[in-house]
């Protein structure tokens, strides 16, 4: 059974980056359809889809982090990366990795949050101005 596991958030001033990973255990490899995401929850608000990755590596990006965060993976590792850059105090929240098995998030919309099925503990992000 697939397992992920969330690291490298922190606390960082606007303007600042953070690069969070999300290693994956288990057979991972069965599910050649898979597309892994990041999803956000901000304290006291609905959670919220921020990227996606398939595996043709095709990226797509919720609109309020295109051109600041990129989502990235290491096949070998079985790590999943989010880059953020230019970080900004509404970006605080918990940042959690997920998987959709069948591929759907990534080719739908960040929105679909219900595709995903496998999920992290998540990895605490906070940013003050």
């Amino acid at each position: 059974q697939v397992q992920l596991a969330e690291s490298g958030g922190g606390s960082v001033l606007a303007g600042g980056s953070l690069r969070l990973s999300c290693v994956a255990t288990g057979y991972f490899y069965r599910h050649s359809s898979y597309c892994m995401a990041w999803v956000r929850q901000e304290t006291g608000k609905e959670r919220e889809g921020v990227a996606g990755i398939d595996r043709d590596d095709r990226t797509t990006y919720a609109d309020f982090v295109k051109g600041r965060f990129t989502i990235s993976r290491d096949y070998a590792k079985k790590t999943l990366y989010l880059q953020m850059d230019s970080l900004e105090p509404e970006d605080t929240g918990m940042y959690y990795c997920a998987a959709d098995f069948g591929g759907t998030f990534c080719s739908s919309g960040t929105e679909n949050l219900r595709y995903l099925e496998v999920w992290g503990q998540g990895t605490l992000v906070t940013v003050s101005s």
